[in-house]
């Protein structure tokens, strides 16, 4: 794959509008479906807790069938949410939820050793901001960062890759990595691209409405809209550096690593 330009991000921000527009019911639709499925899950006692971000993959491959679903001209169904339960497929996209998990509490756990923990305490509600003022948080997100990013890298596509392109989980991670790597340009410009987008929109509603309620009832759906945009952008970028998925793609048997 050859480099990508950095305004190359800026497009799929713009094709991720593109894809919202043909079919911003169902979409809208697919996600709430999603949050009312992490609602219930998330009232379990103990894995409540983790498991909305171990199914992370699993759900995130509903996203991008729709988006493939909206190019081949189908309408989108809920169903859509289960694809990625279906065998064997979802074990592999499990694990990988499990690999993230341990990513994730990896990056927290290094951040410890710059303020002993206060980050993590900040992060999970355990105390309140002003508590974290004397605390080295700079330094505890910036060691965060150093773990977190390049694991993100790792895990950005290997969902897709382990569904529609059959790769073992080893493999789909590395391919990932590099994917990114190669096209860390364009990605950064993605980011900042969002998140330009994001800000913006809820200082106009600010200014609009003020800090009330009428502003909360606006940030709401505004919010579910800009999430479902964003995964249809995610889309847009597998889809440039990967190539488009074949329509209604059947999980196959993933190869297992070799050691």
């Amino acid at each position: 794959m050859d480099k990508l330009p950095a305004n190359t991000g800026w497009h799929w921000v713009k094709q991720g509008f593109a894809l919202f527009r043909q079919q911003p019911g169902g979409l809208s639709t697919l996600f709430l479906g999603y949050m009312f499925i992490m609602l219930l899950i998330g009232s379990v006692p103990l894995l409540g807790q983790l498991l909305p971000v171990i199914l992370v993959p699993v759900f995130s491959i509903a996203f991008m069938q729709a988006c493939n679903d909206i190019e081949q001209g189908k309408r989108i169904s809920p169903k859509r949410l289960l694809i990625g339960f279906h065998k064997p497929v979802f074990a592999v996209l499990f694990t990988l939820g499990l690999l993230y998990l341990a990513m994730a509490a990896l990056a927290l756990g290094v951040s410890a050793l710059a303020d002993g923990g206060v980050f993590f305490k900040l992060l999970t509600g355990q105390i309140e901001p002003a508590a974290a003022k004397n605390s080295n948080l700079a330094g505890a997100v910036l060691l965060a960062m150093l773990v977190y990013i390049p694991g993100a890298m790792a895990f950005c596509f290997a969902a897709p890759l382990i569904y529609w392109q059959k790769m073992s989980l080893g493999k789909a991670i590395f391919f990932s990595f590099f994917a990114v790597l190669r096209a860390l340009k364009a990605f950064i410009v993605f980011i900042m691209g969002w998140f330009g987008i994001s800000v913006l929109l809820s200082q106009i509603v600010i200014i609009v409405f003020g800090r009330s309620d009428a502003a909360m009832m606006v940030m709401l759906p505004m919010s579910v809209m800009l999430t479902v945009m964003l995964h249809c952008s995610f889309y847009a970028s597998y889809r440039q550096i990967f190539g488009a998925p074949q329509a209604d793609a059947v999980p196959a048997p993933v190869p297992a690593d070799k050691p």
